[in-house]
């Protein structure tokens, strides 16, 4: 079963076209890659897939509901797109308390278990203004997963990462798949790709094809 559906979808800018007439569906249950060069429409195809905004023509469906139609954005879903932005004068876990307070429907025992599955201390007083790279794409990959989601979208997840951190996300995201949720994931790092996903797409210049 899909659970992603895109057909026919286009999206225009001012620039040009960045989505030309775009189908392609995604199954449950799998890790799907999507390849491209920066400009080749893979940022705004997964906007338009989280409801970030809604595309000239076509439709996509999302576990059977229409973006823009049915519901406004999709429901039950973790999202990492360009670099995730938090407070920087309160600790990581403060800033995903705050995060978890707007759907309120996690505890803080969650919030700190998806902190430790990305390999961060909750307990740490450290400001997020004083991470590194690394340290704040772990703690958007935790904010991405700590409300259980069924699908996870996310743009260059393991960017800034060093090999161990990259080794111990690809670990967790391998576990999420195994536990039966939907992963897509941008990336341009073909190693990442050919590890973790089940089917690779590649874009160029608004189009997609199937390439695995």
């Amino acid at each position: 079963m899909n659970m992603i559906s895109v057909k026919n979808v286009v999206k225009r800018f001012s620039e040009g076209i960045a989505l030309n007439n775009v189908s392609v569906e995604f199954e449950k249950g799998m890790i799907h890659g999507l390849i491209g060069r920066n400009g080749s429409g893979k940022t705004v195809l997964l906007k338009c897939i989280c409801g970030f905004m809604y595309p000239d023509e076509g439709t996509i469906s999302v576990d059977g509901k229409i973006i823009g139609k049915d519901v406004d954005m999709p429901r039950n879903v973790g999202v990492i797109i360009e670099t995730p932005g938090f407070l920087p004068n309160y600790s990581g876990n403060k800033n995903l308390l705050f995060l978890a307070k707007i759907q309120n429907r996690i505890s803080k025992a969650e919030v700190a278990n998806a902190m430790h599955e990305v390999g961060l201390d909750p307990k740490s007083k450290k400001h997020v203004g004083h991470y590194s790279m690394g340290m704040r794409q772990r703690l958007g990959i935790a904010q991405a997963l700590m409300e259980s989601p069924s699908l996870l979208i996310l743009d260059e997840p393991l960017n800034g990462l060093d090999n161990r951190g990259v080794q111990e996300i690809r670990n967790v995201l391998l576990e999420l798949k195994a536990e039966g949720k939907t992963i897509l994931l941008a990336s341009h790092n073909s190693e990442d790709i050919s590890i973790l996903c089940d089917t690779v797409h590649q874009m160029d210049g608004g189009n997609i094809k199937k390439i695995r």
